[in-house]
């Protein structure tokens, strides 16, 4: 199969790896996108769900939060950063956060089929295409998740003017500025570090078996473990692992505000708990960064890739 600049293009954008790595992944695969980054990965030249700095899209996230037991995050999408900060347009994304709080909607096309909260004589979609007519770009409403503590309480956290948009979600049986405090700093953590489950317990069975084959094929291009016993090579696979997740689940990463430097996530809650009597944990948490998996136009990077490629 012919691997065309294109191709190079996308995988190098998928992974972050360079371009010559992605044009020989693909040749190796006969142009199968997944096994070249399978291919990337194993040959330690791209991380696991990495994304290259040019997978963007401009817009906002915003939150919208009611009595401190419902809140619902939203992105909206523009096509360029001078709508994002446009305040007619921040407006419209605030008021469709104030419109997820209150739906029931289980999908965005029943979202975009409810009747617009603002003016009830139109729906959001036709609010949207107007509000499009008038700023004059094409805009996207593109995702919400609504979150509902049955017993406790959530907190949000919204990083970088709009970039990035955090919902925790806690059971407590205290609800205090103390335990809110705790709670947002944690949605600080999540914005920063990005973790992908709460604890290792929520992790599924067949992301680790999967990742256990990346590991031992990575250990197996490892020169420092050529010739090593099988026993071996097993124990670094279980060790290198077990750090991957405590990497990818929030109450085993750091405290990022550790004051010794070591104290997990899952020790700050406790002694939060201990401090103020409280019966806490973290139920779930929502992270959106605005343009996740979406190109932003770049036809220079294009000509980089084919000029590379003779």
């Amino acid at each position: 199969m012919a691997i065309t600049a294109a191709m190079v293009k996308e995988l190098r954008e998928m992974t972050g790896a360079g371009i010559m790595d992605c044009k020989k992944a693909l040749n190796e695969t006969n142009g199968n996108m997944d096994e070249a980054v399978e291919y990337l990965r194993k040959n330690g030249q791209a991380k696991a769900e990495k994304k290259a700095s040019r997978i963007a899209a401009e817009g906002l996230c915003r939150i919208a939060v009611k009595n401190d037991t419902v809140a619902a995050v939203v992105e909206v999408n523009s096509e360029t950063d001078f709508v994002a900060k446009n305040e007619q347009f921040q407006q419209f994304v605030e008021a469709v956060a104030e419109q997820a709080v209150a739906s029931d909607a289980a999908d965005m096309d029943a979202f975009m089929a409810e009747a617009w909260n603002a003016d009830t004589s139109k729906t959001v979609k036709e609010a949207l295409v107007e509000k499009v007519a008038v700023i004059g770009e094409n805009l996207n409403i593109r995702r919400f998740e609504k979150v509902v503590a049955e017993n406790g309480c959530v907190v949000s956290y919204v990083h970088g003017g709009g970039r990035i948009g955090v919902i925790v979600e806690a059971a407590t049986d205290v609800v205090n500025d103390a335990v809110k405090e705790a709670l947002t700093n944690l949605a600080m953590q999540i914005a920063a570090l990005n973790p992908k489950y709460v604890s290792t317990e929520d992790v599924p069975e067949d992301y680790k078996e999967h990742e256990k084959v990346i590991i031992a094929e990575q250990i197996k291009n490892d020169p420092k473990m050529a010739g090593k016993p099988d026993k071996v090579i097993e124990g670094a696979v279980i060790g290198r692992l077990n750090k991957e997740l405590k990497e990818v689940c929030l109450l085993e990463q750091v405290y990022v505000k550790a004051e010794d430097g070591k104290q997990t996530v899952g020790a700050y809650i406790a002694q939060v708990a201990k401090d103020n009597g409280a019966n806490l944990s973290i139920k779930k948490f929502v992270r959106f960064e605005t343009g996740e998996g979406l190109e932003k136009k770049n036809e220079n990077f294009a000509a980089e890739v084919a000029a590379q490629l003779g």
